[in-house]
């Protein structure tokens, strides 16, 4: 496969991640703040921390892409 082909399908995946990062965070952070005015505890914090993990996956994918 070609390296550019490679690099813009690495860049796709990455960009899935992130996007599917933000809806973790806007679904279980934001979204409750809104709604109730305040951070929920622990689930809250569950949501935020798989949103971060998502986005360091998606940092880790951006590593792999070829020069």
């Amino acid at each position: 496969m070609p390296k550019l082909v490679h690099n813009e399908r690495i860049k796709l995946l990455a960009s899935a991640l992130n996007t599917l990062c933000l809806a973790f965070i806007v679904g279980g952070v934001v979204a409750p703040v809104i709604g109730t005015g305040r951070l929920g505890g622990a689930l809250t914090l569950a949501w935020f921390a798989l949103g971060a993990a998502l986005h360091g996956c998606a940092q880790a994918v951006l590593g792999r892409l070829q020069e």
